[in-house]
């Protein structure tokens, strides 16, 4: 997985475009996130279920997961325990974009390892603004997208 230097964090440096990895089996929703994030200036790696994002993991280590619970082949739970435990990819920041909204469910994402967890449905420039804060990704002013009408 030549992706050069990793950190001290074991996350990889990169100049240049901050890479998301998106995964939903979901269509409409994959399409959207994927769009919000390419024009906020991402490159975006995209998966319809769990295995695919973990193949695409092995090709190229993203800065970030995005990853639905309920997917096929393997679940975003599971996507995330395979990421955590490799070296390699242990320190990715993951966020749980999910339909499931029980508080049981958000505590037991948050305690499987997610370090946000984002309810269906969802506003995309708060996904963003997440994901952005997770990478320490700071907007000036005249960059953010204006409010939708």
């Amino acid at each position: 997985m030549g992706q050069g230097p990793a950190s001290e964090e074991g996350s990889p440096k990169r100049a240049g475009r901050p890479v998301i990895l998106v995964a939903d089996d979901d269509q409409d929703i994959l399409d959207l996130v994927v769009f919000r994030f390419e024009r906020a200036g991402f490159d975006v790696m995209a998966a319809v279920d769990g295995q695919q994002a973990v193949d695409l993991v092995q090709e190229r280590i993203p800065d970030c997961a995005v990853l639905d619970i309920v997917m096929p082949k393997l679940d975003g739970l599971e996507v995330m325990r395979k990421l955590r435990a490799d070296e390699k990819t242990s320190k990715i920041p993951v966020v749980l974009l999910t339909a499931r909204t029980r508080e049981h469910d958000v505590i037991l994402g948050l305690e499987s390892g997610a370090d946000e967890y984002v309810k269906k449905p969802f506003d995309t420039f708060e996904l963003l603004a997440r994901v952005r804060g997770l990478l320490g990704i700071e907007v000036r002013a005249q960059e953010q997208e204006p409010e939708p009408t």
